[in-house]
């Protein structure tokens, strides 16, 4: 919404200009750009670097979330696959890519 708006204003302003001086318009087009890097990107970067050291420290005995929604217990970790305890003796082996969060300090 707010890049809208930004935008919105930025094509306003260089119509209003016509034919003068076009420095206003590029110099709208270069803030655009960084609101959007420091909106949407770099936020975004950051998360995922935090997710990527998570799923580098998983230990056998964390409990985790998968993707689609499997909470369990990990019982073995392997350097691409993660074997996690669902229920009782059932076992799970999924992609490390699949665990989203740690959910020890959740309540149940």
């Amino acid at each position: 919404m707010i890049m809208t708006n930004i935008l919105t204003f930025a094509l306003q302003a260089a119509a209003a200009q016509g034919g003068g001086s076009q420095w206003s318009f590029w110099i709208m087009m270069i803030l655009i750009f960084v609101v959007m890097w420091l909106f949407m990107i770099r936020p975004q970067r950051k998360q995922q670097k935090e997710l990527e050291k998570f799923r580098k420290e998983l230990a056998k005995g964390d409990k985790v979330v998968t993707a689609g929604g499997i909470f369990g217990t990990i019982a073995e970790v392997s350097e691409r696959t993660v074997l996690i305890k669902v229920d009782g003796e059932v076992k799970l082996r999924v992609d490390k890519n699949s665990i989203l969060r740690d959910y020890s300090d959740a309540q149940q």
